[in-house]
Order: C-alpha cells, then structure tokens, then sequence
C-alpha cells in the first residue's frame, strides 16, 4: 500500500466507527485476523470474532453522539500509520472501551489520543490506542487530582497550543529559576 491508500483506508475505518457506526463496514477495513488494543483499559480484542464482539456489543456505538476527533499530527511510514488527535466526548452515555464500569456522569472530556495503525495486504492489520486514562478521570470527576502529578483537559489543550506553559505539576520548577544553564 503506498502512504496514501493507508490514509484513505484509515479515515474510511475512522468513518465507519464514529460517522455512519457501520459495524460491516468498520470489519470490511480490516484483514481476516485483526487486533485492536485500547492500552489504557485493556479493552479490544483479538482475531475476526473477539474484534467484531467488541465492535458490535462495547465500541461502535459504544461513543456519545457528540464525540469528535480532531487531528493534531500524522506520522506514515511503510506499512504503519500514527495519528496524534484530541479526541473530545460529553460523557452522556456508558463507555465500556474507555471506562467500563464507570455511568453517564455528563461532563465533557477533551484528552490527547494516539493511535498506531498497522497494515498488511491493504487493510487494517492492528489498531493500538493510547491515552491519559488519569486526565480522563479526572475530567469525570473520578479522581482527584490534588497532591497528584495529574492533569485535566489542560493536557489536550497544551497538545493543541505548544504556547501554553509547561511544569506547572513541578513545585520544583519554580527553584531552577535563575540558576546557571
């Protein structure tokens, strides 16, 4: 595949979960034997039948309507594709692929997202999906931050504007100030 058919197929895989929430479609993308991996919760699953299990009953659809992604970078190399994006959601609905457990508390989340996108014979052979799953709970009011070196929503927004201040979780920051570089 050259770099421009993976795009095409990956934006099209991206479509077919999030836009038209197609699971045949979603499937079509991939080969007979895909893996998908969330790292941060452990959820996805592993050959045809784990991967449309969790497709059907726990991803597609398994986002509220209003979730979005927006792209930050995109890194292609042979056979391999890696997309940075902030991916923002109301948490109006059960998200068992990214919070299992966890009910509808309604607050907005906003977290940078990873994905590392692998392919083989022109489809999606492997999807591996990392994120901040401390800045998520956060956000939902999960976990406290305070006393913790951990984030909200500031963390994409820093992703989306390389301006904003960095080490404001260090106390120690404020103690190099003025000392020789």
């Amino acid at each position: 595949m050259d770099q421009a058919e993976m795009v095409a197929l990956w934006e099209a895989h991206c479509r077919a979960e999030f836009e038209t929430r197609d699971l045949g479609a979603t499937m079509a993308t991939m080969v007979p034997d895909p893996s998908v991996n969330h790292v941060p919760t452990m959820t996805g699953g592993r050959g045809h039948d784990q991967v449309r299990r969790f497709y059907r009953y726990h991803f597609i659809g398994g986002s509220p309507p209003d979730t979005s992604l927006r792209p930050i970078s995109r890194t292609i190399g042979q056979d391999q594709l890696v997309d940075e994006m902030i991916f923002t959601f109301t948490h109006t609905q059960e998200m068992d692929w990214m919070l299992p457990g966890i009910p509808p508390t309604g607050r907005r989340v906003e977290i940078p997202l990873v994905a590392i996108i692998g392919f083989r014979d022109g489809k999606v052979a492997f999807e591996r999906i990392y994120w901040d799953q401390a800045s998520v709970l956060v956000q939902l009011g999960q976990l406290d931050p305070a006393g913790l070196p951990v984030a909200g929503a500031e963390t994409a927004h820093k992703v989306a504007d390389n301006s904003l201040p960095s080490n404001a979780l260090m106390a120690a920051w404020a103690g190099s100030a003025g000392k020789p570089l």
